[in-house]
């Protein structure tokens, strides 16, 4: 069944017409990012699927919610591990963050509210740029923001408005990865083949081609699966370009991607012969990615070790990587949980971050470093997973 923004199921058909067959990934692209009518793109008050009233796309009034919605908390510890990392280089004028995705800045907030009563003299150097393709999402993030000294807040379109090997400081990203277009895999008869999207009778279908581009089948042979008749799975590519485009930026300094997600030899294990690409709407989950297209969410979780390997190809060396929970107790969040009154709303949510079996394990926690030597940070004091995890290859990893 299809159904969605009229214009953005229009613009796909065209697509379709004038190519043909298109890869699930474009489709994807188109959903969320069409320029005019994507998900994420598209500006304009509340509209109707159906008799369905479609209001904001993040927060709990939303399709989802992501961890600075539920609790400041990893705002305040964000803060204190970039006092460390600013402390590491030096003191730098400007210390530049740079949030990629930052929805509707209610992260950037948190973050710089901290500094500002944690650390002072890191605010007075802070220069707080925001990266974001969306016009609903930086009209958001105006709002969210516009009580904050203006003159540290840069925003910028894309990674590319910044010159190369210019960047000191640190590159954020918060559940940014899990939302790029992904390539959806399926074995068939011995072979990979490619999802594509077809336009039939009035509906979009699914239909199976060879793979779409050489960078895809170059990454499969990386991999090196094994994949039994029937095994799906995504491989998300623009992720790996987009560490590229990172390590290009970055003089000296960190890039810290939280996100969920798993190592590659978990990703496509056996176990996950489904795959993991879900669709979100008003909290409720579906693979059905035909149904309000331009009005749900679309995800696949990040492949770290690739993630990892894309890096350190471009000068990148991996600094660490763990999980949600224990990131937010090597920074101190058990002293922050006992300022809260125990039982309260804002307990309850903090400890909502925390879920071993919840966002507290399933978020991972990849740093990355570049022009800078050995360090250990206090967000990487605790790690359930052994240092060689994101390599690929026999189990190296266990929970802790």
């Amino acid at each position: 069944m299809t159904s969605g923004h009229p214009e953005l199921i229009a613009a796909i058909v065209a697509d379709i017409a004038a190519k043909g067959p298109i890869p699930f990934a474009r489709f994807m692209e188109l959903a969320l990012y069409h320029p005019q009518f994507g998900y994420y793109t598209r500006v304009g008050g509340e509209e109707k699927v159906g008799a369905e009233r479609i209001g904001e796309r993040i927060g709990w009034a939303g399709d989802y919610y992501t961890s600075s919605d539920v609790h400041p908390i990893l705002g305040r510890a964000l803060a204190r591990q970039a006092k460390q990392i600013d402390d590491l280089l030096g003191g730098p004028t400007p210390f530049t963050v740079v949030e990629v995705g930052p929805g509707k800045g209610l992260l950037a907030r948190q973050i710089i509210e901290a500094c500002a009563t944690e650390c002072p003299s890191l605010v007075r150097r802070l220069r707080y740029v925001l990266i974001d393709r969306s016009p609903a999402m930086r009209s958001e993030q105006h709002r969210t923001l516009a009580h904050l000294p203006q003159r540290m807040l840069v925003w910028m379109n894309s990674l590319e408005d910044i010159p190369p090997n210019s960047l000191i400081g640190l590159v954020l990203s918060n559940e940014l990865l899990d939302a790029f277009p992904v390539h959806r895999l399926r074995v068939s008869e011995g072979r990979i083949y490619e999802l594509h999207v077809d336009y039939r009778q009035g509906e979009f279908v699914e239909c199976l081609r060879p793979l779409s581009c050489d960078a895809l089948a170059v990454h499969l042979r990386r991999l090196n699966p094994e994949w039994p008749n029937g095994y799906q799975t995504e491989v998300n590519l623009e992720a790996l370009t987009w560490i590229k485009q990172v390590a290009h930026r970055l003089q000296r300094g960190f890039v810290l991607t939280i996100d969920y997600g798993h190592t590659a030899q978990d990703l496509y294990s056996p176990a996950r012969r489904n795959g993991t690409f879900l669709c979100y709407f008003r909290h409720s989950i579906n693979e059905t990615p035909f149904l309000r297209v331009g009005f749900q969410d679309m995800t696949a979780h990040v492949d770290f070790s690739s993630l990892a390997e894309a890096g350190k190809a471009e000068g990148l060396s991996v600094t660490g990587f763990t999980n949600q929970l224990s990131f937010l107790a090597g920074l101190g969040v058990e002293a922050m949980i006992a300022e809260l009154e125990p039982e309260s709303p804002e307990f309850r949510a903090a400890l909502h971050l925390l879920k071993p079996h919840g966002m507290g394990g399933i978020f991972k926690v990849l740093i990355q470093q570049k022009g800078i030597g050995h360090v250990r940070l206090d967000g990487l004091r605790y790690r359930p997973f052994w240092e060689t995890a994101l390599t690929r290859g026999e189990t190296r990893f266990h929970a802790a």
